[in-house]
């Protein structure tokens, strides 16, 4: 289940993901990149970083994904994964971005007092949507106070890449926002966790999932990377593997789209639940 922030949060918080499992059984998880950060709440205990003996905290912040992480929950579990924009974790934890790249924090260690009553509700069961109005509630206290001319700048460049579906040269940048590249560059790692480059790549591989899941002329791969911006398909391929770790792409019209491995991927998902047939 997805649900949206109410619009005055839209532009710290994309949408929040609820996830839960009645089955006994080992469920994988995979966090692939997408640009943005988050919060993890559960309500499990049997929680690990793909290795059974690596568990990570219950409820846990974390920063930028440079390709895809790999977690596992054994037994049945309830979840909420808050997905950031880029930036808020750098506005909700006063730290750089580019310190917690491929990094979890745990709840425990920032914020305790104010998010772990979230993770006790999850485990008492309580219903997703009481929480996440909650959660809605603590973050606008939170943003209660004004912004600063470098998160409204930050802003303001992502949606012109999110506008321009990631193609954006540094050029563009430049005459845009009247930085050098080196001192846009230096903003966005400390505000985001990455440069404008590998940000825009991220957004343009995302256009290129959503026009796959929408390609209802039948259009081949060559013909949607194209679209996508890719200038070819080995650049696309490269990029969807080293992201997403799928050694192949399948269309959904595909005949082998039923086979191997079955995945929930949407340009709108940073959580998929992967399973093997």
């Amino acid at each position: 289940m997805q649900i949206k922030p109410p619009k005055h949060l839209s532009s710290y918080i994309r949408h929040y993901i609820f996830l839960e499992n009645a089955e006994n059984e080992c469920k994988k998880l995979r966090l692939f990149t997408d640009g943005s950060t988050g919060l993890i709440l559960s309500g499990s205990q049997d929680f690990y970083a793909g290795a059974p003996k690596d568990r990570v905290p219950s409820s846990f912040f974390y920063g930028q994904v440079t390709g895809y992480r790999d977690f596992v929950v054994k037994g049945s579990f309830s979840m909420i994964a808050v997905v950031f924009q880029p930036y808020f974790l750098n506005v909700l934890l006063k730290i750089s971005a580019k310190e917690v790249k491929d990094r979890i924090i745990s709840v425990e260690d920032v914020l305790k007092s104010e998010l772990l009553s979230f993770q006790d509700n999850l485990l008492a069961g309580k219903n997703p949507e009481f929480i996440i109005t909650k959660l809605n509630n603590f973050f606008t206290g939170f943003l209660s106070g004004s912004s600063s001319s470098d998160y409204e700048l930050i802003k303001a460049v992502q949606q012109l890449m999110l506008k321009n579906k990631g193609s954006v040269t540094s050029k563009d940048l430049e005459l845009y926002t009247g930085y050098s590249e080196r001192h846009l560059e230096r903003k966005f790692e400390n505000y985001i966790g990455l440069t404008p480059k590998k940000y825009g790549n991220i957004i343009r591989l995302h256009h290129f999932i959503n026009l796959m899941k929408k390609n209802t002329d039948r259009e081949s791969i060559a013909g949607l990377s194209y679209d996508a911006g890719y200038t070819d398909q080995s650049h696309l391929i490269k990029d969807f593997k080293s992201n997403t770790g799928l050694t192949n792409i399948i269309l959904p019209f595909s005949p082998d789209s039923s086979k191997k491995m079955k995945m929930i991927i949407s340009s709108k998902l940073t959580f998929v639940l992967i399973k093997q047939d």
